[in-house]
């Protein structure tokens, strides 16, 4: 691999890792948010916001096997 590809590469590398962890946050927010709507008896709004916390968890893992991919 050329010295421009493995600039690239690990820029790249480090794009998925940033986007997986701030994704991770975005899915803990959610997590306290549907438990906040749940407290405040918002039942459908809680489950909304779980089934978010489910979906970002699903990203999340997409996007670490993406970077098993980019070594």
């Amino acid at each position: 691999m050329g010295s421009i590809q493995m600039d690239e590469s690990l820029r790249l590398k480090r794009l998925v890792e940033h986007w997986a962890e701030h994704n991770d946050e975005h899915r803990r927010r959610f997590e306290e948010s549907a438990e906040e709507a749940e407290r405040m008896g918002l039942k459908a709004a809680a489950d909304c916001l779980m089934a978010a916390a489910t979906r970002a968890a699903e990203v999340s893992e997409q996007l670490r096997k993406a970077l098993e991919n980019l070594d």
